[in-house]
């Protein structure tokens, strides 16, 4: 056994990755409980993360750091999940739940402590590493997330934001939710069934709640419009085919396919000169003048339909 006396402390914390440790670790080194407490104290220079985990370079831990160190306190075989799983996976379109959800075997007794969020579980998972940790695929990380997040809107952004980014696909996150059979699943798969409609914002299910309220037919979601001669003009929000109208909503902030909407303007006018009418909607008047908007659309479609179709052709359009 290598005994403290000979430990240098400068180093001590390369031994260990991120930094951080084990009660158990350190006993093996030859520390005695007293150290480790003593060590913990004002000006001893370690940090205690968690209980029976220490970050040896002190101060305030590194988010890398604190998830290490979440994951030390689990135990082996834990993944993560959850938000944190999430983003590590790719999704950007978060909220700021600062929570480390880690899976754990059921019958593990370890409990949840200050950010570590601690679920059991005797349903099977798969994962992979990233960034040196085992994180839980994405289809159960998002379930996972989505079961904890009381707010729609939010529920929308990011599993949008990875079925858009093509991280994983709406049928993955589907069969999840259809496999684990597990509680509070009401609102994700009320957002699956948003986006198996082609819906890929929350702007863009305000207004497909609108439109499902109102005596207008469902248009068709997120739609390539083409020219006769085959030439691609706007990737439109919404397409009523029957009488050839356009409906965007209007907004980066919401979209979420940014990059699509810096070619708008460019857009605008390749459909005006093709004939295409083309209603415009800002979010925010969808929860504000909700009543207005649908006047302006159903004014737009009464237009529309005493027009001849403009001569164009109209595709799904979604990620490839």
């Amino acid at each position: 056994m290598v005994k403290k006396r000979s430990i240098d402390y400068a180093v001590l914390s390369d031994w260990f990755e991120d930094g951080v440790a084990t009660r158990r670790d350190l006993l093996g080194l030859g520390f005695s409980g007293n150290t480790l407490a003593h060590k913990c104290r004002p000006g001893g220079g370690w940090t205690r993360l968690f209980l029976g985990v220490y970050l040896l370079t002190g101060g305030s831990p590194s988010r890398r750091q604190l998830v290490r160190g979440a994951l030390l306190r689990a135990g082996p075989l834990t993944f993560l999940t959850g938000l944190e799983a999430v983003r590590l996976h790719g999704v950007r379109r978060t909220p700021d739940d600062q929570r480390i959800h880690v899976l754990v075997p059921h019958g593990r007794r370890v409990t949840s402590q200050g950010s570590m969020l601690v679920e059991r579980t005797n349903r099977p998972w798969t994962g992979t590493m990233i960034n040196g940790f085992p994180v839980a695929a994405l289809n159960r990380a998002l379930v996972d997330a989505a079961r904890r997040e009381s707010r729609l809107d939010v529920i929308r952004a990011f599993i949008a934001d990875a079925v858009q980014k093509q991280l994983c696909s709406a049928e993955d996150v589907a069969a999840e939710l259809r496999d684990l059979r597990l509680g509070g699943t009401a609102l994700p798969r009320r957002v699956l069934e948003e986006i198996s409609d082609g819906v890929r914002s929350a702007a863009e299910a305000w207004s497909r709640s609108l439109i499902r309220h109102s005596a207008l037919p469902a248009p068709t979601w997120n739609v390539l419009i083409r020219s006769a001669t085959g030439c691609q003009l706007a990737i439109v929000d919404a397409w009523w085919e029957e009488v050839g109208l356009a409906w965007q909503i209007d907004s980066v902030e919401f979209h979420l396919s940014p990059n699509d909407y810096a070619h708008t303007m460019a857009q605008h006018s390749a459909l005006l000169a093709n004939g295409v009418m083309t209603v415009h909607t800002v979010p925010s008047r969808l929860k504000k003048e909700p009543a207005k908007v649908l006047a302006e659309l159903r004014g737009a479609y009464s237009v529309a339909a005493q027009r001849p179709r403009p001569n164009v052709s109209a595709t799904l359009w979604r990620p490839v």
